[in-house]
């Protein structure tokens, strides 16, 4: 699994519209408005580069409302907690 942070910068007014619209988005697991250069902060996971490429450029660049993306792909987690324990649906 490849996860990717993908920093958004947005159209005044558009915030709230593009996180709800960016979590109906197959691939972006979660979406945050944050301070500072960005406006949202999407949480992408994805099998493959390949469908990387294209949730960004494809299926979240192109929303109205958005005017620049960067995408940092994550190499390694770590964390205090069990991240594979916050994705657990049990059997």
């Amino acid at each position: 699994m490849i996860t990717a942070f993908v920093l958004l910068t947005v159209e005044p007014g558009r915030v709230k519209s593009l996180a709800d619209e960016l979590l109906e988005v197959p691939g972006i697991a979660e979406v945050y408005s944050v301070a500072g250069t960005y406006d949202l902060v999407a949480i992408a996971r994805v099998r493959a580069h390949e469908d990387l490429a294209d949730l960004v450029t494809a299926h979240v660049a192109g929303l109205t409302g958005i005017v620049r993306t960067d995408t940092l792909i994550a190499f390694r987690a770590f964390s205090k907690r069990d991240l594979e324990m916050l994705w657990d649906i049990g059997d």
